[in-house]
């Protein structure tokens, strides 16, 4: 093998321990490895274990004759999913209609995948240690459609990834008992019911005590979290990480947070559209000792439970270590070769910034207008803001237990990331933040724009 072989493999072996998938991160596109086919068969010759599970993953790994099956999305489209297992000919219109079905009935489906069975029934699989769990967040286990799909069966059938979910449940339990105060220990009882019984209301009690557990030298989160792999965007990978605090780099978003209240008004929106009161979470860059997930982030905001970060509050972390763990060095795209080392020697700094930004103010900054219960509004209904595209005042709001996800579906994530990245770029030029990071002391770096 050349020592060009060697490079890419190697390359190679980066991205894959921080993307375990065999899909992007960002796009939902099919990766193929640069190394060639036969020089991963010879090395998977090293053991008859190796050679056999090569031998399994071969020709899905290498695959790329079919443009649809490079994407992830609606399997009617041609596209691949694992949230609608055994159902090639769902459609998005199933999936869509049996969305809002489970909404109105208020049962949450981040740990939910749907089949389709051969009758043409409908049965939403819950991930759970237990097929019968002792308390369910809705009464009904069956439902008779109506609409367009009129006289079919939508079923909960509960014990989906049951192996895991038990492992994980007894493991829980085990934390639970050395929790080191009393938010972590309900927070370790509301993670056991969420994946013991299925329960997504408990899931959303759990993050209701982990953002009151400030500072904690080991910070931790798990469950089915982030939506962006489903095309219809409301049900969850799942991830969980353990990271210790790195307490030097986490002053300067120390610093960040308590600055929030006098960098908003610079972003262009009306006061209308901001919180009535910015909630200072905890900010920390954390040292990652593992994160399971098909894609590790640099940053994180959560929880995803609108109702709990707009009212309640939310966390920040900065996966500081995700930027140094990197394959062999290679040429930057977009980046001129005399440019290369000023890039290399300020990309994890202006990093920093940038996460920092991202995660505190884009996603942590800005107001659903919404109807939070029945006959109740977080504004004016009255006399409600002005519109600053239209120049009127608004005429549509969230309804009682939407959310931008549950909303726009599969684009909704999408434009959540727009909107805290146009944030971050819009204020990573600001002189006062770049002090907080430590620049703006006076040094000009002349940078060279062709």
């Amino acid at each position: 093998m050349s020592d060009k072989d060697v490079a890419h493999f190697l390359n190679y072996a980066a991205q894959f321990l921080g993307n375990a998938g065999n899909y992007k991160s960002f796009g939902d596109s099919k990766f193929i490895p640069r190394i060639p086919q036969d020089k991963v068969a010879a090395l998977a010759t090293q053991s008859s274990a190796t050679e056999k599970s090569y031998h399994a993953c071969k020709n899905d790994l290498y695959e790329s004759t079919s443009t649809a099956r490079m994407h992830l999305g609606y399997p009617d489209k041609g596209h691949v999913s694992p949230y609608y297992p055994d159902s090639p000919d769902i459609t998005q219109a199933e999936i869509e209609y049996t969305s809002d079905f489970i909404k109105e009935r208020s049962l949450m489906p981040e740990n939910t995948r749907l089949r389709k069975t051969p009758l043409g029934d409908y049965e939403l699989l819950i991930a759970s240690a237990v097929t019968d769990p002792a308390s369910r967040d809705v009464a009904d286990s069956e439902w008779t459609l109506e609409g367009p799909l009129k006289g079919k069966k939508l079923r909960l059938v509960y014990g989906d990834h049951h192996i895991e979910m038990a492992k994980i449940s007894r493991n829980l339990s085990e934390a639970k008992n050395v929790a080191l105060n009393d938010e972590e220990a309900v927070m370790q009882a509301a993670y056991i019911k969420a994946f013991h019984d299925g329960s997504m209301k408990a899931h959303h009690e759990s993050q209701r005590h982990w953002i009151k557990d400030k500072g904690p030298m080991v910070e931790t989160n798990i469950g089915f979290i982030e939506t962006y792999r489903d095309p219809q965007g409301i049900r969850g990978e799942w991830e969980g990480f353990a990271a210790m605090v790195n307490k030097e780099r986490t002053k300067a978003f120390a610093k960040l947070v308590e600055s929030a209240p006098q960098q908003i008004p610079k972003l262009p929106w009306p006061k209308d559209y901001e919180k009535d009161n910015f909630l200072s979470p905890d900010f920390t860059s954390l040292e990652v000792l593992t994160f399971a997930g098909s894609g590790i982030p640099a940053g994180i905001n959560i929880p995803n439970y609108d109702d709990i970060r707009q009212n309640e509050g939310f966390k920040n972390v900065s996966l500081g270590n995700v930027m140094a763990a990197q394959g062999p060095k290679e040429p930057t795209p977009f980046i001129r070769d005399e440019d290369q080392d000023l890039y290399d020697k300020y990309k994890e700094e202006a990093f920093d910034v940038q996460v920092g930004l991202h995660e505190l103010l884009g996603h942590g900054c800005g107001k659903l207008l919404s109807e939070t219960e029945t006959g109740k509004w977080n504004f004016d209904v009255k006399d409600p803001p002005v519109n600053p595209v239209t120049g009127k005042p608004v005429s549509t709001w969230y309804k009682p237990g939407e959310t931008w996800g549950s909303v726009f579906g599969g684009i909704g994530p999408s434009y959540e990331e727009c909107r805290a990245e146009s944030v971050a770029m819009s204020l990573s030029p600001d002189f006062k933040i770049l002090q907080i990071f430590g620049f703006g002391d006076g040094e000009e770096v002349s940078l060279r724009w062709s």
